[in-house]
């Protein structure tokens, strides 16, 4: 039968199968030298600063002085890591000190930081994404989610604004039930202020004024699992994580091996802090990451890659003011802003058992400052100095010493 087909078809099909091979090695090769990250349909090119090459004199002036700068806030005992960025050039990036005091282990930039408070955006990022979606509006109130919530007329945008008026879970879930109880996680506290007699008292009316509390942003988490079925550390990794190449991100919750690899401890007083009763909480803290994957964030943020920007921009909106001045709060960033209302920067800091953590963001410049400490230490705040020399002294002549 084979000795009846022509020489010429065998031919044919010989081409075809080389061609057939060709292309499919250009397509792998194509796979493997590509270095863009594709989310939701999109494409763009890595996520990552790259290093200064060929600095002018200018910036070989800024470069100094950071480092003079650094040198001395090591000097005066900060213990951590910091990357600097400007217009996708790596101004500066050190680690300074130790992961573990004891041990004396020295820091790497893959050194893991317990972001404290600069959970914050994430956890507002993750809500925003699901209101994009049509899962959840700004004005769904938290009954909704939770029918038996006491505090009525508290709606989503509230807490991602910190305008809800509720009652510190720290302080008023701490004198009833702390006692001999498990560490608590969202869920419980959200079922303790169901069912705790007298119901704790709010700070205010919802919606009257800016209160800056914790429980809005455990609840916001909260919601996060109901709404998705899914916990508060997954839905983080599949929707922000992993689509932005953040590999060395996790909650504290996440006690797999490669969860808790490279993770430092908090120090105060030169001493270790043991696990808080609290820290089992998310949402308002509780994300151990690096500085390159905060980066990570923030350029994929801007890069459209996890929400439009239209949603985008509400975050970066000012929704305060109550109070005269350049400080105000978004929907999960702080932010100075502009006469017209507009920020000129935006940021978020914060501080959990030892740790002092530090974003902030000039859009105009297209400037990232990224300070992590794991030692308590002010100078992870005071960033005047270093802003004159990233921005210039005449657009921070208004900005306090510590942020």
């Amino acid at each position: 039968m084979l000795k009846k087909v022509q020489p010429k078809v065998w031919w044919m099909a010989i081409a075809v199968l080389v061609i057939l091979l060709i292309s499919w090695g250009l397509v792998r090769k194509n796979k493997a030298d590509s270095p863009d990250v594709a989310v939701s349909g999109k494409s763009v090119k890595n996520l990552d600063p790259v290093p200064v090459s060929n600095p002018d004199a200018e910036t070989e002036e800024k470069i100094a002085k950071i480092q003079d700068i650094f040198r001395r806030k090591r000097n005066a005992g900060f213990n951590g890591n910091v990357l600097i960025v400007q217009k996708g050039k790596i101004l500066y990036q050190n680690s300074f000190g130790f992961a573990h005091m004891k041990a004396k282990d020295t820091l790497t930039a893959d050194s893991r930081f317990q972001l404290a408070s600069l959970s914050k955006p994430f956890t507002a990022v993750a809500v925003l994404k699901l209101i994009q979606e049509g899962r959840v509006a700004l004005d769904d109130s938290v009954q909704r989610f939770f029918p038996d919530f006491p505090y009525h007329g508290v709606k989503v945008d509230m807490l991602l604004s910190h305008r809800s008026g509720l009652p510190n879970y720290i302080y008023s879930f701490d004198d009833s039930v702390r006692h001999g109880r498990k560490y608590p996680d969202n869920l419980d506290i959200m079922d303790w202020y169901a069912k705790v007699v007298p119901t704790p008292t709010p700070y205010n009316r919802p919606g009257r004024s800016f209160n800056y509390c914790n429980t809005n942003y455990c609840v916001l988490a909260a919601i996060v699992e109901k709404v998705t079925g899914d916990s508060f550390g997954k839905y983080l990794n599949s929707q922000i994580f992993t689509p932005l190449g953040m590999q060395n991100t996790y909650l504290v919750t996440d006690t797999t091996i490669a969860a808790t690899k490279n993770r430092t401890d908090g120090h105060q007083y030169g001493r270790r802090l043991d696990k808080d009763y609290y820290d089992d909480v998310v949402g308002d803290k509780g994300l151990y990451s690096t500085t390159l994957d905060i980066y990570r964030f923030y350029n994929g943020l801007t890069k459209g890659l996890i929400l439009e920007k239209k949603m985008l921009d509400e975050a970066f909106k000012p929704r305060s003011f109550e109070r005269d001045g350049i400080r105000n709060y978004g929907y999960g960033f702080r932010m100075h802003i502009k006469e017209d209302h507009t920020p000129r920067f935006i940021y978020h800091g914060g501080w959990w058992k030892g740790y002092n953590t530090m974003l902030w963001v000039c859009p105009e410049d297209d400037a990232v400052i990224i300070v992590l400490g794991n030692t308590y230490n002010r100078s992870t705040y005071d960033l005047r100095e270093l802003l004159e020399v990233v921005h210039g002294s005449v657009k921070i002549d208004n900005i306090e010493k510590d942020i």
